[in-house]
């Protein structure tokens, strides 16, 4: 039997990478699935691969009124939510001394301000029994140079899961994270490195993983799907790491 059919799920940034993989991983297992992100064209490339029911509409998860307009358009539709991924993120690397307020503004509103009034906004909408799982990232956890500020966003991430996880749990949902270590996904691009800094800085990090490879985003979506379902309703405000072993060995 499916794990998730008959079930809605919502799944921020869910045109590419992880959010994608995540995506096509819960329609296999026949949810109906709602994706959003800033690109109607690659949200509809994306919306085109998981069948017939799903939904793809344009929002912004780092502005408080697109949150709010979500829960509005998700509502109007007459849909409520048994899971929600929250993956919508964004990471750069930049040294102390380049870190300027719109870079820490830029980060931490699309990072930690997106999802905190995301989930506000979507709260009423929880069935009994639903789960929220948000991208975290291993850089919480390592003195990796140049990600103070990533590092540093994706540590509150990790905070708000056990405390929101308190507060919705009179709701009947619950709030995990996943922190993913190096994944091989269109993130990477945007991390503001040319080519030659990007394969260097690659190269470098695959060095520090004791499986000596990244991992794939179908390998993040199979831990997103766990803390989705059913089977892990005994996980509550935990933080799963998913990183080949780069943090735990």
């Amino acid at each position: 039997m499916k794990r998730f059919q008959d079930k809605t799920v919502l799944v921020t940034g869910g045109n590419s990478g992880i959010g994608l993989a995540a995506a096509q991983a819960f329609a296999a297992e026949g949810a109906r699935v709602v994706i959003t992100g800033r690109d109607a064209a690659t949200l509809e490339q994306a919306r085109a691969t998981l069948g017939a029911n799903a939904i793809a509409l344009v929002n912004d998860a780092s502005r408080i009124g697109d949150a709010a307009a979500l829960a509005a358009e998700l509502t109007a539709r007459g849909l409520r939510l048994d899971a929600v991924f929250l993956n919508a993120g964004v990471a750069k690397l930049v040294p102390l001394e380049q870190v300027d307020e719109a870079l820490w503004d830029r980060i931490f509103t699309t990072n930690v301000k997106g999802p905190y009034f995301q989930i506000q906004a979507l709260a009423p909408l929880l069935d009994p029994g639903a789960s929220i799982v948000i991208n975290g990232s291993i850089n919480a956890h390592m003195g990796m140079p140049d990600t103070s500020v990533y590092a540093a966003s994706k540590a509150a991430v990790i905070s708000l899961v056990r405390t929101l996880s308190a507060e919705l749990l009179p709701r009947g949902a619950r709030v995990n994270v996943v922190s993913p270590g190096p994944v091989a996904t269109p993130l990477y691009d945007r991390l503001g490195l040319d080519k030659s800094a990007l394969e260097a800085t690659a190269a470098h990090i695959k060095n520090q993983i004791p499986l000596g490879r990244f991992g794939t985003p179908e390998e993040i979506a199979a831990t997103v799907l766990h803390l989705s379902a059913r089977e892990s309703a005994f996980i509550v405000g935990t933080e799963i790491i998913a990183d080949g072993g780069m943090s735990q060995l």
